[in-house]
């Protein structure tokens, strides 16, 4: 089914949320790729520590991000790239987590995106041992990507969603949400405020 989105990706420098330092984006538009971004990114102080475990994981390094574009300069980017789109990631609270952190670790605001986590709709897809990415794409006909690679682990995400829009029939995303029975996230000063209006007014600090 012609779904469009943009599925996105971080890799960390350490177990903070706020150290991004590598992210991958594709764009989708009538369930094809058509646009593919991955940047290396700087963590802001005081987060750009490297710990050897998260090397281990993405293989980045210290000296490959050093004269690379801090977060303030891939957030504009980022807006740019998805434009109205929701975004889609595998375990989306995660990605969603290092956008709020990084931003907020910057004082820049976050950045309204409402968002659909591809985990949870493989959950309600497929019927398997695992749903990590690397299965879950696998079951979605996209298989020997490099894993932990931002740009390759987006693209995994990527056609999870477009596989499971057809197996469901969804022409959209919010259709794939409801027959999935999956939550649509958002983040940002709009999510706020709508959160704010469900619960009330705030008490004055």
């Amino acid at each position: 089914m012609p779904v469009s989105f943009t599925a996105i990706d971080f890799e960390t420098a350490n177990p903070s949320a706020a150290s991004a330092c590598s992210i991958g984006l594709v764009k989708v538009v009538d369930g094809a790729v058509v646009e593919r971004e991955h940047r290396l990114i700087r963590p802001p102080f005081p987060h750009g520590e490297f710990s050897p475990w998260n090397i281990r994981i993405h293989g980045i390094t210290p000296d490959r991000v050093a004269d690379a574009d801090g977060w303030e300069v891939h957030l504009p980017f980022l807006r740019e790239f998805a434009g109205d789109d929701w975004l889609v990631a595998h375990n989306a609270g995660f990605d969603m987590g290092v956008i709020r952190a990084t931003s907020e670790a910057l004082a820049l605001p976050v950045p309204d995106f409402r968002y659909l986590c591809s985990l949870q709709v493989a959950r309600r897809t497929y019927h398997l041992d695992s749903y990590r990415l690397t299965a879950a794409a696998a079951a979605a006909g996209f298989e020997d990507f490099a894993h932990h690679d931002a740009l390759a682990d987006a693209e995994a995400c990527a056609a999870i969603v477009v596989h499971a829009a057809k197996r469901h029939e969804a022409p959209d995303l919010e259709r794939l949400a409801h027959v999935t029975r999956v939550r649509v996230g958002a983040i940002g000063p709009e999510a706020t405020r709508e959160r704010s209006s469900q619960h009330g007014p705030m008490a004055l600090q």
